[in-house]
């Protein structure tokens, strides 16, 4: 299954990062998570966004 990360940080001047990652469930993605993410960005993050990545085509107004 695809996640989509977004961590916000960097205080009153707001930055982003955000990437892509897979794991088997939402649980093993938690396990692994500060693996790869920059330490300035670990450092300085006050709110994280984690969801599944949706493809377009099969969303649920979608036939």
């Amino acid at each position: 299954m695809d996640f989509q990360l977004t961590i916000r940080f960097g205080g009153s001047r707001a930055r982003y990062h955000m990437e892509r990652r897979s794991a088997d469930s939402m649980a093993d993605l938690l396990e692994g998570l500060p693996e790869g993410i920059p330490q300035e960005v670990l450092d300085d993050a006050d709110l994280m966004e984690i969801r599944p990545v949706v493809d377009p085509d099969r969303r649920e107004y979608m036939e």
